[in-house]
Protein backbone atom coordinates (compact mmCIF):
# COMPACT_ATOMS: atom_id res chain seq x y z
CA UNK A 1 0.00 0.00 0.00
CA UNK A 2 0.97 3.20 -1.21
CA UNK A 3 0.85 6.57 1.09
CA UNK A 4 -1.74 7.83 -1.88
CA UNK A 5 -3.62 4.14 -2.00
CA UNK A 6 -4.01 4.93 1.91
CA UNK A 7 -5.07 8.71 2.04
CA UNK A 8 -7.65 7.39 -0.79
CA UNK A 9 -9.21 4.95 1.48
CA UNK A 10 -9.53 7.72 4.82
CA UNK A 11 -11.21 9.77 1.94
CA UNK A 12 -13.51 7.33 0.93
CA UNK A 13 -14.18 6.70 4.62
CA UNK A 14 -15.16 10.70 5.04
CA UNK A 15 -17.06 10.71 1.83
CA UNK A 16 -18.97 7.65 2.10
CA UNK A 17 -19.35 7.65 6.09
CA UNK A 18 -18.42 4.22 6.06
CA UNK A 19 -15.91 3.49 8.11
CA UNK A 20 -15.52 -0.38 6.56
CA UNK A 21 -13.35 1.22 3.78
CA UNK A 22 -11.04 1.51 5.43
CA UNK A 23 -10.45 -0.83 8.45
CA UNK A 24 -8.91 -3.96 6.57
CA UNK A 25 -6.07 -1.61 5.95
CA UNK A 26 -4.90 0.00 9.14
CA UNK A 27 -2.24 -2.01 11.23
CA UNK A 28 -2.48 -3.34 14.38
CA UNK A 29 -0.39 -1.21 16.49
CA UNK A 30 -1.90 1.96 13.98
CA UNK A 31 -2.15 5.92 16.06
CA UNK A 32 -4.11 8.67 15.06
CA UNK A 33 -3.02 12.47 15.91
CA UNK A 34 -4.78 15.44 15.65
CA UNK A 35 -3.61 18.55 16.37
CA UNK A 36 -7.28 19.85 17.58
CA UNK A 37 -6.85 16.74 20.07
CA UNK A 38 -4.67 16.33 23.15
CA UNK A 39 -4.03 13.49 23.66
CA UNK A 40 -3.40 10.35 20.27
CA UNK A 41 -5.46 7.50 19.63
CA UNK A 42 -3.21 4.53 20.10
CA UNK A 43 -4.97 1.55 18.98
CA UNK A 44 -6.64 0.09 15.59
CA UNK A 45 -9.68 -1.21 17.95
CA UNK A 46 -9.55 2.51 19.69
CA UNK A 47 -9.68 4.58 16.52
CA UNK A 48 -12.33 2.19 14.85
CA UNK A 49 -14.72 2.92 17.95
CA UNK A 50 -13.90 6.88 18.00
CA UNK A 51 -14.03 7.12 14.00
CA UNK A 52 -17.53 4.87 13.86
CA UNK A 53 -19.06 7.13 16.70
CA UNK A 54 -17.52 10.06 14.81
CA UNK A 55 -19.26 9.00 11.28
CA UNK A 56 -22.61 8.36 13.06
CA UNK A 57 -22.83 11.51 14.35
CA UNK A 58 -21.88 13.44 10.96
CA UNK A 59 -24.75 11.24 9.15
CA UNK A 60 -27.76 11.64 11.79
CA UNK A 61 -26.36 15.61 12.06
CA UNK A 62 -26.90 16.22 8.45
CA UNK A 63 -24.04 18.12 8.69
CA UNK A 64 -22.05 17.73 5.27
CA UNK A 65 -18.42 16.88 5.25
CA UNK A 66 -15.89 16.61 2.55
CA UNK A 67 -12.45 14.40 1.84
CA UNK A 68 -10.60 15.88 -1.66
CA UNK A 69 -7.29 14.21 -2.78
CA UNK A 70 -4.94 17.14 -2.55
CA UNK A 71 -0.97 17.74 -2.28
CA UNK A 72 1.09 19.30 0.15
CA UNK A 73 3.63 21.10 -1.74
CA UNK A 74 5.71 22.68 1.28
CA UNK A 75 5.79 20.97 4.60
CA UNK A 76 5.19 17.70 4.33
CA UNK A 77 5.77 17.66 0.79
CA UNK A 78 3.53 14.79 -1.28
CA UNK A 79 -0.61 13.20 -1.01
CA UNK A 80 -2.58 14.58 1.32
CA UNK A 81 -6.59 15.07 2.42
CA UNK A 82 -8.05 18.19 2.65
CA UNK A 83 -11.21 18.07 4.92
CA UNK A 84 -13.93 20.73 4.23
CA UNK A 85 -17.00 20.93 6.16
CA UNK A 86 -20.04 22.65 5.96
CA UNK A 87 -19.10 23.84 2.33
CA UNK A 88 -16.81 22.55 0.17
CA UNK A 89 -14.77 26.10 0.38
CA UNK A 90 -14.45 25.52 4.31
CA UNK A 91 -11.34 24.22 3.90
CA UNK A 92 -10.91 22.99 8.07
CA UNK A 93 -7.99 20.48 7.83
CA UNK A 94 -5.63 18.24 6.24
CA UNK A 95 -4.53 14.48 6.80
CA UNK A 96 -0.99 12.70 5.86
CA UNK A 97 -0.40 9.29 6.58
CA UNK A 98 2.01 7.08 7.39
CA UNK A 99 2.33 3.34 5.90
CA UNK A 100 4.53 0.64 7.01
CA UNK A 101 4.59 -3.46 6.00
CA UNK A 102 1.64 -2.78 3.43
CA UNK A 103 -0.70 -1.48 5.58
CA UNK A 104 -1.66 2.02 7.35
CA UNK A 105 0.59 2.94 10.50
CA UNK A 106 -0.64 6.28 11.18
CA UNK A 107 -2.77 9.64 10.34
CA UNK A 108 -2.14 12.91 11.23
CA UNK A 109 -5.37 15.56 11.18
CA UNK A 110 -3.49 19.33 11.40
CA UNK A 111 -4.36 22.53 10.79
CA UNK A 112 -0.66 22.98 10.36
CA UNK A 113 0.53 23.45 7.52
CA UNK A 114 -3.10 24.93 6.80
CA UNK A 115 -5.19 23.09 4.23
CA UNK A 116 -5.15 26.42 2.15
CA UNK A 117 -1.77 25.53 1.43
CA UNK A 118 -2.04 22.56 -0.11
CA UNK A 119 -2.95 21.74 -3.78
CA UNK A 120 -6.40 20.88 -4.62
CA UNK A 121 -7.35 18.13 -6.92
CA UNK A 122 -11.21 18.33 -7.04
CA UNK A 123 -11.22 15.04 -6.68
CA UNK A 124 -13.50 13.41 -3.58
CA UNK A 125 -12.71 9.13 -3.35
CA UNK A 126 -15.66 6.92 -3.14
Amino acid sequence: MTIEEALRAYAAMINTLDISKLEPYLSKDFRYTSQMVLSDIVSKHDFLNYMGGKLVTIRNSGSKIWAEMGIDPEGFPGPCVILSQGEKENLVGVVLATVEADLIKQFDLCIVPTPRSALRTGEYPK
